[in-house]
């Protein structure tokens, strides 16, 4: 078995795990496959890794890109809020752990947390640093729609 090959085969046993403690049934499509029906899903994407990230920014044309750590309070805070965000727009919202991913962090030049990150059609954007609202979440990411 290839690293590849072993990848995929987490990937979707993560997938399954999600659609398990979602209650999804087996019809409901999600992540990366949604973007083929044109639908982002509605809870947030957690990065498992470099591939993983491109494969989300390049599935959607607009993905706000939450990069956040356990022990940040902020982004606690902005938890509940990026949540309603990936429910109510329609970007995808992806979540960057930069503990356990910090290449991906050094990577799009995160310097503190939480900090968020637009991507419009693969490409970055926009940066946001610090706690934001819905309202504002929200209109950043209509000026790329």
């Amino acid at each position: 078995m290839s690293e590849g090959d072993s990848l995929e085969e987490i990937r979707a046993q993560k997938r399954q795990e999600l659609k398990n403690q979602l209650g999804d049934s087996d019809d409901t499509v999600t992540g990366p496959e949604a973007a083929q029906e044109g639908k982002p899903p509605e809870t947030p994407i957690q990065i498992d890794g470099t591939d993983h990230l491109d494969e989300v920014v390049g599935s959607y044309d607009v993905v706000l890109v939450d990069f956040y750590a356990d022990w940040c309070g902020p982004c606690k805070q902005l938890e509940p809020i990026v949540e309603d965000v990936a429910a109510e727009t329609e970007a995808a919202v992806a979540k960057v752990d930069i503990d356990r991913h910090h290449h991906l962090a050094q990577q799009h030049g995160v310097q503190g947390v939480p900090t968020m990150v637009v991507f419009s059609d693969g490409q970055p954007g926009e940066r946001v640093v610090g706690v934001k609202s819905a309202a504002q979440l929200t209109t950043l990411i209509e000026s790329y729609s």
